[in-house]
């Protein structure tokens, strides 16, 4: 068994483009993905969603995290969207604390809100309202967040390699293949 950062570092020197930026990026990576699959490992569900311009990654990540090919057992991952078909109107405090209280009571082992896009967002508030959140926030840095320029032409392909990258490592955490 490994330990996840050593594993990181291997799964991103596979991938030629991805090791150019990410490898450098890794001590920022680790301990936030490895926190979040442990809470994840201790019955807690993600509760996806990104911003209205990575809508076409949310469709992505929902049908790929639980895909055939992954040959593991189904892990706890729902969209937001699916569960608050009103998300667009979720953008008091108020409503955002109805919304944190009604997935309390759908998911009694706990959740956490996965966030893709721009810190400044209306439905990043959602992902900040929560200590728990893991996002990846497009212009802004903050605690639980890996950060994202928008001015990266490469950006929708870091999206897509950094979900490869985390699908990996939960993957890896649920067969024993790394300690975290």
């Amino acid at each position: 068994m490994k330990d996840l950062y050593k594993w990181s570092l291997e799964r991103i020197r596979k991938d030629t483009f991805m090791s150019t930026w990410m490898e450098d990026r890794r001590e920022e990576w680790t301990p936030l993905v490895a926190s979040k699959v442990k809470f994840m490992l201790q019955g807690s569900s993600f509760i996806f969603f990104c911003d209205e311009q990575r809508r076409w990654f949310e469709k992505y990540a929902l049908q790929n995290i639980n895909a055939r090919e992954n040959e593991r057992p189904l892990v706890p991952f729902f969209s937001l969207r699916a569960v608050a078909s009103n998300l667009d109107y979720i953008n008091t405090k108020e409503s955002i604390e109805l919304l944190n209280d009604m997935l309390t009571l759908a998911f009694p082992n706990g959740y956490m809100f996965f966030y893709v896009g721009r810190g400044s967002h209306p439905l990043a508030k959602v992902a900040k309202s929560s200590e728990n959140s893991y996002m990846w926030l497009i212009d802004e840095h903050s605690e639980n967040a890996f950060y994202l320029d928008s001015q990266d032409e490469n950006l929708d392909i870091k999206l897509i390699q950094l979900f490869k990258l985390f699908d990996s490592s939960v993957s890896a955490a649920l067969f024993d293949e790394v300690t975290l």
